[in-house]
């Protein structure tokens, strides 16, 4: 069995392009559910997604017998770039934990190299471990850029408010690291173990869950994300603030001077490594 099939067997799901205005009004509202924005901050409205399905672009729906459970809508990049830029995927609370996210960017990744696209790129929130490991473990996938509040502030109910601080991911298609990703045979990367071969801690939680920084002068160093930023928001925004400029004061110097973020350990911590720099 395929990844996708396999994918989409396992998240009870079937993924399909979408090209109908019902359809693409139910997109609107699956993801109206999931970020709740305030009115004039709707995430992506059905005439745009009219607008991208008609001119060619992926957009594309997972559905259980219930109906829409996760939704993902992308742009083409420059043509000579062969790329796609995915803008926006999200699933439905009722379907979480059924790795409907993972059929849906299977599909995505099946669909641009049947039309010729090496690349796929998207942004997301260095904050959010779950992404992050989903992202880089389960995908492959390798972040390439700190965009600090890459999209302003955004009041919805997933934000917050707060700065957009982005990591834009890049997605090679046929890399030998994202098929053996794919095939749930990448590498586990397991921070207390690096710890102990001599990676440095460039940002460590201290006892009361707030961002401790440390140093950042080893070949390889590791940078803690919090665990569950979404509910530290609600509960203690003060705390989400400090991660947000921890985060950024770490990685994105890092970044700047070329350094590498090959995994994501599943407790939460990146690894990045300068001794890696620009592999692919």
């Amino acid at each position: 069995m395929d990844p996708l099939a396999r994918a989409e067997h396992v998240a009870g799901v079937r993924v399909r392009i979408l090209t109908d205005l019902a359809d693409l009004h139910a997109v609107q509202d699956l993801f109206d559910g999931i970020w709740r924005p305030e009115p004039a901050n709707r995430p992506v409205t059905a005439e745009i997604l009219r607008a991208l399905s008609k001119a060619g672009n992926y957009v594309a729906g997972a559905f259980d017998e219930t109906g829409l459970v996760g939704a993902a809508a992308g742009f083409f990049a420059p043509p000579a770039q062969r790329e796609l830029h995915s803008h926006i995927a999200g699933v439905a609370g009722r379907a979480m934990g059924r790795s409907v996210g993972l059929a849906l960017k299977l599909h995505q990744r099946a669909w641009c190299l049947q039309h010729g696209v090496d690349v796929i790129t998207w942004t997301f929130d260095p904050l959010v471990s779950r992404n992050a490991y989903f992202n880089l473990a389960k995908l492959g996938g390798l972040p390439v850029q700190y965009l600090p509040n890459f999209y302003g502030s955004m009041h919805d109910g997933i934000n917050g408010g707060d700065d957009t601080d982005r990591l834009l991911l890049r997605w090679e298609l046929t890399a030998p690291r994202v098929d053996r990703a794919v095939a749930g045979a990448a590498p586990r990367w397991d921070a207390a173990a690096l710890r102990r071969e001599g990676a440095v801690v460039g940002l460590d939680r201290s006892p009361s869950g707030e961002p401790l920084p440390g140093r950042v002068d080893g070949d390889t160093v590791l940078v803690a994300a919090p665990a569950d930023i979404e509910r530290l928001r609600r509960s203690d925004p003060r705390c989400a603030k400090l991660w947000r400029a921890a985060v950024r004061d770490v990685l994105e110097p890092l970044f700047a001077e070329g350094a590498a973020v090959p995994g994501f350990d599943r407790n939460g911590w990146y690894v990045v490594r300068r001794a890696e720099r620009g592999e692919a």
